[in-house]
């Protein structure tokens, strides 16, 4: 019986052709060929039209797309192997078949591709129908062409359909131009190329996100300073309102002693007194009681100022700050509502509670302080006197823990 097919003594492998053992022979460097009456196995993939020369093929190929059915058409394919050298074609390109005559039918088939080249590109998550394609059309050559033509025919309605060509043309794929450990260089070139791509987007888009966060914060900075800055200045107009308003009622008020004066001296009948020497007495008075309206706003500003304190120092627990302020709200809210009741205006430093929400932190029991509480018995309590209970601080305060509570900007500068 002929030949129908060339076996490498090497390695086993099956070829059917001459042309196939040369190929092998470039590739593997094996040298020891023999004729073998044994066929080519056939497998043809029924989804996608791929061809499968053994088992472990058919098996690999069905791991990969999920494809099991397969025809086998070893018996069509097989025919006797002449051994002569290929030979070019003639001018007319005419296919001449075994016998002699030429062919008439052109039945059409996948083309051949690079076997590792395709592997490498499914591993890469292309399909099989793409992936032969993009080979066969950018000249079956390399990695990086064959990921180029994808990229650049995308678009295309019939990327994913398998390329076919006619079964009698005799049509060489063009061979590698680099070697297999070229070919896996360039590959995890290519992947690495677009791992470096991928972070390089990645790095641009933190940037963006860290911009944006930037220019939050200084509007939320901003916001609060001019906050703080209104605050700041609807205190002073107060202040300064409030210090009119007592200069006109002193004002008032020595005018009438002046006048009452004046009529006591008429009556006596005596004569007017000098104006010069009331200047001094006039200028006593508001020297006197210039200090007076200016010291609740100053007890105002330490308990602000005790209060930012507390919330810089323990800046990562807001929780733990907010709770400790709703707790200082209760104390002091409990004695302006019950200034006669003792067991509101005497605390315990030692108790677990109060240590926990408000004596662990450093600006609570100073907070208690401002508002009139003192320690007793060797520091063991905090307690408030009640002829010490002074209902304007302890609005005051209220006022401030409120604030500090509702306000999201507060302590922020």
């Amino acid at each position: 019986m002929a030949g129908v097919s060339l076996k490498c003594g090497d390695c086993g492998a099956l070829l059917k052709s001459v042309e196939e053992a040369q190929e092998h022979a470039e590739l593997t460097s094996h040298s020891n060929f023999s004729e073998s009456t044994e066929a080519v196995l056939n497998l043809v993939c029924t989804v996608c039209a791929k061809p499968c020369r053994s088992k472990t093929e058919s098996d690999l190929h069905t791991k990969r797309t999920g494809h099991t059915d397969f025809v086998d058409k070893t018996s069509e394919a097989t025919k006797p192997i002449s051994l002569e050298a290929p030979k070019a074609m003639d001018e007319s390109h005419e296919v001449v078949d075994a016998s002699g005559s030429s062919s008439e039918s052109q039945e059409m088939i996948v083309p051949e591709v690079d076997k590792k080249l395709l592997e490498e590109l499914e591993a890469m998550g292309f399909p099989t129908a793409r992936a032969t394609r993009a080979l066969h059309y950018s000249g079956n050559t390399s990695l990086e062409a064959a990921v180029n033509w994808v990229v650049e025919h995308e678009n295309d309605s019939d990327i994913d359909e398998m390329p076919l060509v006619p079964v009698n043309a005799k049509v060489e794929a063009p061979k590698p131009a680099l070697t297999p450990e070229e070919m896996k260089i360039k590959a995890q070139e290519l992947r690495e190329r677009a791992r470096k791509k991928k972070e390089e987007e990645e790095k641009i888009m933190e940037r963006e996100k860290e911009k944006e966060r930037i220019r939050v914060g200084k509007e939320l900075l901003e916001a609060k300073r001019i906050e703080e800055e209104n605050e700041r200045k609807r205190i002073l107009a107060l202040r300064k309102a409030e210090k009119e308003e007592e200069q006109r009622a002193r004002e008032k008020i020595r005018q009438k002693l002046e006048e009452d004066k004046a009529e006591r001296r008429r009556k006596l009948g005596l004569p007017p007194e000098d104006p010069a020497a009331v200047k001094p007495s006039a200028s006593v008075v508001p020297e006197k009681k210039s200090y007076v309206p200016i010291k609740p706003v100053t007890k105002l500003e330490q308990m602000r100022e005790c209060l930012r304190s507390l919330k810089q120092n323990h800046k990562d627990e807001d929780a733990k700050v907010k709770r400790a302020f709703q707790t200082l709200l209760t104390y002091i809210g409990n004695v302006a509502k019950n200034p006669n009741e003792e067991k509101f205006r005497k605390i315990r430093l030692t108790n677990p509670s109060f240590q926990e929400r408000v004596g662990g932190l450093k600006g609570g029991v100073e907070f208690l302080e401002l508002c009139g509480f003192e320690k007793i018995e060797g520091g063991e309590f905090l307690f408030l006197a009640s002829d010490k209970v002074d209902m304007t601080v302890l609005n005051s305060a209220g006022s401030e823990l409120n604030s500090a509570i509702v306000n999201p900007f507060f302590g922020v500068l």
